[in-house]
């Protein structure tokens, strides 16, 4: 388990919920669902964003199994679940305003614990 690509890819996930924020709260919708052309390129799009969020929660779980940290292992896969929510409203605007604000929220929550976990990690590891 590499501490250092999971904190890059927990800050990466954090950009990224950012910026999904913006596109779900800057977007009008709604969007045409049977769209085969709107289809495709949501999936080109966030065909990287799901490999990383698959790569983070493998690299997560590993770290708060492998250690004593504050973040439970549900909590990770969660977060993983929430990501991918986000990510997927983000281009169908199909959710409340205030549902994915949650969504939002709670996984920002969770990836600042797991930076938090890493720094003490480093620290004691000093």
């Amino acid at each position: 388990m590499d501490v250092m690509s999971l904190k890059a890819d927990t800050n990466k996930l954090k950009r990224l919920i950012d910026e999904r924020h913006q596109r779900f709260l800057n977007t009008e919708g709604p969007v045409d669902k049977k769209s085969y052309d709107f289809f495709n390129q949501v999936k080109k799009e966030t065909d990287p964003m799901f490999r990383l969020t698959n790569e983070w929660v493998k690299e997560a779980e590993a770290f708060v199994k492998d250690r004593k940290t504050n973040v439970h292992p549900n909590q990770v896969k969660s977060t993983h679940e929430n990501i991918e929510m986000i990510i997927l409203h983000s281009y169908y605007l199909d959710v409340h305003r205030k549902r994915f604000k949650e969504l939002y929220q709670s996984s920002h929550y969770v990836l600042d614990m797991v930076l938090d976990d890493l720094e003490q990690n480093e620290k004691s590891s000093l």
